[in-house]
């Protein structure tokens, strides 16, 4: 996998090693990324989840009113 540096704020990275519980900075700051890629992957899920449920409601006949 290709590595990149980048820079971020040394008082960020410290709360994120905290937060994390992570001592190293770079792993705490890949725990955060991909937690959050994570996140958004189960997001998408429950979102089309959600979407295909109402799909299958909309297609169902409706029942004669009135």
């Amino acid at each position: 996998m290709a590595k990149i540096d980048i820079r971020l704020d040394a008082e960020l990275v410290v709360e994120v090693m905290v937060l994390a519980g992570v001592g190293n900075p770079q792993d705490a700051v890949e725990l955060v990324v991909r937690d959050y890629i994570a996140r958004g992957h189960r997001t998408e899920a429950r979102v089309a989840g959600q979407d295909e449920a109402r799909r299958e409601a909309d297609a169902r006949p409706q029942d004669p009113q009135g």
